[in-house]
């Protein structure tokens, strides 16, 4: 309950109500603003959650989560998606449109860079690469037991889910025997066009999570409209794009 301070309660009763209204006013909308600030940090460092994942990290009911949840996606900060987990009803998790991330400052791409920056002085590249390597392997962990016994649309198409989650556009398309995922946009272009070894990313989640080698044959980095990995139904090689950190200046 916000404590009112009056300057001329007894002179101004009036005012005082109106003092007192408008103090509280402002400091329910200080709270509001701060809970959802600590939900969009929450999503920039869990990636996704759940509406129970986020009371519980946050610290406020499910029923005020939802409040401010809808207040965010009416701002375009963030989005949802529904997954399957076997049987049983869907789980809709939460994440940060690109919007959502571009309202946090460019400190941390900064620091992101300045770290690769620092790693690239004092271990050999094969590290580098390596590190993004183990990164989407680790991310895709948690998600390859959804993938068991599934037949390859459902697969790809649970793929394209958790790619959403991440913060890309997808798009997929069945052609013949392949099927094309394709992305419009990067979240980690800023990061990829000073260090391309993080365009491994989502290519080795790709190919983690529906066990099949990915071929890059599009790239935002080079110029293209989009990224495109073609999945192949009969594991024949489909044409690859050349070493993207050869051609990226």
């Amino acid at each position: 309950m916000a404590t009112c301070y009056t300057l001329y309660h007894w002179k101004h009763p009036a005012g005082s109500i109106i003092y007192c209204l408008l103090s509280g006013k402002m400091l329910a909308d200080n709270q509001a603003k701060n809970t959802r600030d600590r939900i969009l940090q929450t999503l920039l460092l869990r990636e996704h959650c759940t509406i129970n994942e986020l009371a519980d990290l946050v610290q406020i009911n499910p029923i005020s989560v939802r409040h401010h949840i809808s207040r965010l996606e009416a701002e375009g900060l963030i989005t949802s998606d529904e997954t399957h987990h076997g049987v049983g009803r869907p789980r809709r998790f939460y994440f940060l449109t690109e919007k959502g991330r571009e309202h946090f400052p460019t400190r941390y791409i900064r620091l992101t860079m300045g770290l690769l920056e620092q790693l690239k002085e004092s271990v050999p590249p094969i590290f580098i690469k390596g590190l993004f390597t183990q990164m989407a392997r680790d991310m895709a962990s948690n998600y390859r037991s959804e993938m068991d016994g599934l037949p390859m649309d459902q697969r790809v198409e649970l793929v394209k889910q958790f790619l959403t989650r991440e913060g890309f556009n997808v798009e997929v398309e069945k052609l013949g025997d392949s099927y094309h995922i394709r992305e419009s946009n990067c979240p980690y272009f800023q990061v990829g066009q000073t260090h391309p070894e993080v365009c491994s990313l989502d290519q080795t989640l790709i190919s983690t999570l529906l066990n099949i080698p990915a071929q890059k044959v599009q790239c935002l980095l080079l110029g293209d409209a989009h990224c495109t990995y073609i999945i192949p139904g009969d594991l024949s090689p489909a044409p690859t794009i050349p070493d993207l950190e050869k051609q990226t200046p």
